[in-house]
């Protein structure tokens, strides 16, 4: 086969239709991508007002090995495009009864900090870190790096290896009743808990083998890019255009052309435009619901329920405060009652955890003198048609209430410039189903498995990349999946 000649349609620039982008180029198809905003990079966007920059979406960077391998695929040094520095402190822990608590990223440190700040024996620390790491080692080739609907992951010695340990991944209970065994402090168990949010999951719904995310963060460690979050997806798409990308922005596709059911291209305002392959990094439910209108729909799974959204309050504060780092979680005191209004109430509870992520801890620039970018976050339900003036204006007032006590300080009279992205904006800008931040939630211990895959299982040369099908959302993981559907493109033109 001459892949020369083989053209590929990539529809959306967010991270994951970049990666998988650069990859085909790399591996000799003509790539074109098309993208409805003025913008590359979907969720991970930046915006600068009065003397303020903000990330818009993903704050948190770990695992940078993938992007690098990026790079690699594209024979480039990474370093010419990107740069970025770990992090010695990980996250800064604030909660209700004054306690405080650093996170080191050395797990050492972690645990010594810990013994202090919670009812804890640091063995018992170590121990939880290092079953994390053996669910990740175990799971990780099976759940992240394949395609999990393929008969040929299956027969691999990783995946055979991970059946015969199925006991030690705790699939059977729920993370929080994972962590609660491990913990007797519940500030600490809650502090677990909280990693289930980084699929936009509940603690008390989600398996317990998401207690392998804490792993991610103390083994690989987390990073601050030069520029800021931004600057993954520039230096993303810089490598895409140097190597022969074509893109095409302010460019709505209306369908998917599907002739004998093989894909053909793309409509765009009734220009037709072919292609061998079309990779769709667009949410799952409006590829199908807007651009495959007269294809069958997987309804079963495109009825899941959704992960959380999120509410972020984008504050200029006239202030620094030394006593917080890049990342700092206030803790509600009811973590149960904040996730069952979540998800089955689909609101916002009255005392929500609120992630303040600050880069001019790191970045002076993105602050006038002074002041501090404020990245205010809440976890809330996705779009279902709930009032969201209503819950914005409410959530504000107990976000500013929570803040001034647990700091101090009369909050509201610091903050002097404010921009608010609500789910219904999520969802208009990225379209994201519901605002939805990873997709369907992993509130089922098969949810793995219910994800879309990376390829229709019945149209032809169509493929699936982003945080709405397989391996889920978040940084990583959308750079895995346009790895795996470059893997398996490359595999079938074969």
């Amino acid at each position: 086969m001459d892949n020369q000649k083989k053209k590929v349609i990539v529809v959306g620039a967010g991270i994951a239709g970049l990666a998988a982008a650069v990859r085909l180029q790399s591996s000799g198809f003509l790539v074109t991508v098309f993208e409805a905003n003025a913008y590359f990079g979907g969720k991970l966007t930046a915006f600068s007002e009065n003397g303020y920059r903000f990330d818009m979406g993903p704050s948190l960077f770990t695992m940078p090995q993938f992007v690098e391998d990026l790079f690699k695929s594209a024979h480039k040094n990474s370093q010419d495009y990107f740069q970025y520095k770990k992090k010695e402190v990980v996250c800064k822990y604030f909660y209700e009864d004054g306690t405080r608590f650093t996170a080191a990223a050395d797990t050492k440190q972690f645990a010594k900090n810990a013994t202090k700040s919670f009812n804890v024996d640091a063995a018992k620390l170590t121990n939880y870190f290092n079953k994390s790491k053996k669910k990740y080692d175990l799971t990780a080739s099976l759940f992240l790096e394949q395609s999990l609907h393929k008969l040929s992951t299956y027969l691999s010695k990783d995946t055979i290896n991970a059946i015969f340990s199925i006991n030690s991944l705790d699939i059977n209970t729920t993370l929080h009743n994972y962590n609660s065994t491990a913990f007797k402090d519940e500030k600490l168990v809650q502090l677990f808990d909280r990693f289930a949010t980084y699929n936009g999951s509940s603690p008390y719904k989600t398996p317990g083998i998401m207690s392998m995310i804490p792993h991610l963060e103390q083994y690989f460690g987390t990073y601050f890019p030069k520029g800021g979050m931004h600057s993954i997806t520039k230096s993303m798409y810089k490598l895409a255009k140097d190597i022969g990308v074509q893109f095409q922005f302010n460019t709505l596709v209306d369908e998917i052309i599907v002739e004998d059911k093989k894909a053909k291209g793309i409509v765009v305002k009734n220009q037709k435009y072919f292609s061998d392959i079309v990779v769709s990094n667009a949410d799952v439910v409006p590829t199908y619901r807007k651009l495959l209108k007269k294809q069958q729909a997987p309804e079963k799974i495109l009825s899941q329920p959704r992960s959380s959204a999120a509410l972020i309050f984008y504050w200029g504060i006239t202030k620094e405060f030394p006593e917080l780092d890049l990342h700092n979680i206030f803790f509600s005191k009811d973590y149960k009652k904040e996730f069952e209004v979540i998800f089955d109430d689909k609101n916002v509870c009255d005392d929500p955890t609120i992630y303040v992520n600050i880069t001019s801890k790191e970045e002076k620039n993105d602050a006038p003198k002074g002041s501090e970018n404020w990245f205010v976050m809440v976890n809330v339900p996705s779009n279902t048609g709930q009032d969201w003036d209503e819950i914005i204006k409410r959530t504000k007032i107990n976000v500013i209430a929570k803040l001034s006590k647990i700091l101090n300080i009369d909050f509201e009279k610091l903050i002097n410039f404010e921009s608010i992205l609500d789910p219904r904006k999520i969802e208009s800008n990225t379209q994201s189903y519901q605002g939805a931040l990873y997709g369907a939630s992993s509130n089922n211990k098969f949810a793995a498995f219910l994800r879309h895959p990376n390829f229709s299982q019945t149209i032809k040369n169509l493929y699936f990349c982003g945080g709405s099908v397989h391996p889920g959302g978040g940084i990583p993981l959308c750079l895995l999946s346009g790895k795996i559907v470059s893997e398996l493109i490359v595999k079938d033109q074969k």
